[in-house]
């Protein structure tokens, strides 16, 4: 059984299926294959790996890293549901100021490939939930960013979630000037 790659509305941006493989002492998920990733012309190359522990109404972002650092992203969840969220910011991109939403849980074991120039967050509909991180760029504070979460009209369940100080302050999507281009 082979990773499984599906496209999305957003260019670059792609749900990723991995095999489940499930006997009487549990379950294995792969989550990374070299090949596939080399196949699909995919960032292979991540030099972070961290996950959040978030409870249930939370929610993280939209984040990104601003060039030189902005980086690729690899998600998934790996205990709880999440809706997670992809908002384009690549200037000339047909897809600009747009979103796609993904539902990750571990049952289904689906996973988010982010490129460049995409803010990214996500709201735990069932905590807690642990969302695993593969980035291809180390953290960089100087170039942490974001757009406020409820500027993009995305469709969140919750119009009150449990947010960080930080996220209250960010930016509005309107008032965003981005460094990205398509």
């Amino acid at each position: 059984m082979n990773i499984q790659v599906r496209d999305t509305n957003i260019s670059g941006c792609y749900e990723i299926t991995a095999p489940v493989f499930t006997d009487e002492r549990g379950v294995l998920v792969k989550t990374f294959h070299s090949k596939t990733f080399i196949e699909q012309k995919f960032n292979s190359i991540f030099c972070e790996s961290y996950y959040t522990i978030s409870h249930t109404n939370v929610l993280r972002g939209l984040h990104f890293q601003n060039p030189p650092e902005d980086h690729v992203k690899v998600v998934y969840c790996v205990s709880g549901e999440i809706m997670d969220v992809v908002v384009d910011l690549r200037k000339g991109s047909s897809s600009y100021g747009k979103y796609e939403i993904f539902h990750l849980t571990q049952d289904k074991a689906n996973m988010v490939y982010i490129p460049e120039g995409l803010a990214h967050g996500y709201y735990v509909k069932s905590g807690p939930a642990i969302m695993m991180y593969q980035v291809s760029k180390a953290y960089s504070p100087t170039h942490d960013s974001g757009i406020h979460w409820s500027s993009v009209k995305i469709p969140w369940p919750n119009t009150n979630p449990v947010i960080s100080e930080k996220d209250k302050h960010l930016p509005d999507f309107a008032d965003f000037k981005s460094p990205f281009n398509f």
